[in-house]
């Protein structure tokens, strides 16, 4: 079998530098291509194969793993040939294989001219193993997240801890070998297994992490990068997620304007203050009896954050809400945490993934006081989202895998990158979009102005996605701007009709993948 001799390089870490060496002597065997199994993958003629890989990058002859890779190849003649173009739909934990489709999303044919490569990366969905620590952990009718007494904050301490030492042992050896620097050099694997001297790369959300420290570890292999939905890299990952906290608040008030907005379609009221205060007694409400035995606040929670995350599904929340308050009907409520909740054998695979590259990606704080006094602090002005986010997160506080020092991003030596933000992201701030354009002296910015959906690109909003395909298709940026500003401002994802069913808002499988999947 002809074996294909990889550019990667082992990585280090001394005194919390990353060090890069040579691979000497290693070599990549070639995926060897078949069937697909997803059905929107054998629809389009997909091929599918594993990767196999080391366990640890710094000892490549040691233990492997194999991670399950998929393609759809482009159409072009060879001479229109563009490449490879790897996808990662963020989380971290978010599985890519199915994403090989996203070419044909591009305007203007501008897709055409790649291979589009879906990777579940390590750890994820296909790959071997598949970390799966607990699937019955996001249960119906949890204990409250806000720990109104000792005892409920304990229940929840005791819980964290019991799932953190399920993935310990679950885990093993994998927990150690789950940063973020270790799906980089998957990636740089990928791309000499497939014969390539550059990677083309599209990372949503976490993706665009990926992409900032693989185009800082490797700039000379970075031909064209999509980076979606950017990833502040100053505040990975225990200061990411307050800052999250203010902002989904922030944008669930957008939310409770618009049903006023639309009293008419839904009857919830006409005041958006006064629809949020109803918000919160519906959650103390199913705190004393949740509705049908199964819906408390923590599955009403749970179904609202996703409308902080983006536009897509706002009227199918109003009218399971409306219906729920207007005659008690929880159906509609119910099929929507379903929608992002299984306790299926493996179910919690995107969580416990999440947490491995989280949790040891960068230190966390270890004592739990210093989460209690941050999260009672924010959640002063910003209760909608900052216990739920904090519970679950917690289990880093118990992690087994060691936390290394995060990557300083640097793409002064990155080629040409179109970096992507609305204005009010909640998830990746638009502050962090900027850092990494200052970061980056060869990108530019698009901004969808005054919009707050997270990841946006390619569901078609046609000023950002035909700015996509034109540098697709010929590596141009739209001008950059002097300051630090965006380069490029389009209208956002509209906020959606009552009765007009828009595109986007048959994104279901797409944002589940972004939508940290199981999200309390």
């Amino acid at each position: 079998m002809r074996k294909i001799v990889a550019a990667a390089a082992a990585v280090g870490v001394v005194a919390g530098t990353v060090l890069l060496t040579p691979t000497v002597g290693a070599s990549q065997e070639p995926i060897v291509w078949g069937p697909c199994e997803r059905p929107e993958l054998v629809l389009r003629g997909a091929e599918c194969g594993k990767l196999e890989v080391p366990l640890n990058h710094a000892d490549p002859a040691g233990a492997k793993i194999k991670l399950a890779v998929s393609r759809i190849k482009a159409t072009v003649p060879a001479d229109q040939y563009q490449g490879v173009m790897l996808i990662n739909p963020g989380g971290p934990g978010g599985a890519g294989l199915g994403l090989a489709v996203l070419g044909e999303r591009v305007p203007n044919g501008a897709g055409k001219a790649y291979d589009w490569v879906g990777l579940d990366p390590r750890g994820v969905g296909a790959s071997e193993p598949s970390l799966s620590c607990d699937s019955g952990y996001f249960t119906y009718n949890r204990p409250y997240y806000v720990p109104v007494s000792r005892d409920l904050e304990q229940t929840w301490l005791d819980r964290s801890k019991g799932y953190a030492k399920a993935c310990e042992a679950a885990g093993g050896d994998l927990l150690g070998h789950l940063r973020t620097v270790d799906t980089v050099q998957d990636m740089d694997l990928l791309r000499a297994a497939l014969g390539e001297e550059k990677l083309n790369f599209y990372g949503y959300s976490y993706g665009s992490y990926l992409g900032q420290v693989y185009s800082t570890l490797f700039p000379e292999r970075v031909r064209r990068m999509v980076l979606d939905g950017v990833v502040d890299p100053r505040s990975v990952w225990y200061q990411l997620n307050l800052n999250q906290d203010v902002a989904f608040d922030r944008n669930i008030k957008i939310y409770f304007d618009w049903l006023a907005k639309h009293d008419d379609a839904y009857h919830l009221g006409t005041d958006g203050r006064a629809i949020e205060a109803g918000y919160y007694a519906e959650l103390e409400k199913l705190r004393q009896t949740p509705a049908g035995g199964v819906i408390g606040p923590d599955e009403l929670a749970d179904v609202f954050l996703r409308a902080a995350y983006f536009v897509y599904g706002w009227t199918d929340l109003a009218s399971a809400y409306s219906k729920y308050r207007g005659a008690g009907d929880i159906a509609g409520i119910k099929a929507l945490w379903d929608g992002i909740n299984s306790q299926k054998p493996g179910s919690d695979n995107s969580y416990a993934m999440y947490l491995g590259v989280q949790c040891t990606d960068a230190p966390w704080p270890t004592n739990w006081d210093r989460w209690r006094a941050d999260n009672w602090r924010i959640y002063a002005t910003a209760p909608f989202e900052t216990w739920s986010n904090a519970w679950y997160n917690a289990p880093c506080v118990h992690w087994a895998g060691k936390p290394g020092k995060p990557i300083e991003v640097d793409g002064s030596k990155a080629p040409p990158v179109l970096l992507i933000s609305e204005t009010l992201d909640g998830a990746t701030s638009f502050e962090g979009a900027l850092e990494v354009r200052d970061r980056f002296p060869n990108s530019a910015l698009i901004e969808g102005v005054g919009g707050t959906t997270h990841s946006s690109s390619l569901f078609g909003n046609l000023c950002v996605d035909n700015q996509v395909a034109d540098y697709l298709a010929t590596g141009e940026l739209p001008r950059r701007e002097p300051g630090r500003v965006s380069d490029s401002k389009c209208d956002p994802h509209p906020q959606p009709t009552p009765g007009v069913r828009a595109a986007s808002d048959n994104a279901g499988d797409w944002t589940r993948t972004v939508f940290r999947p199981g999200h309390p």
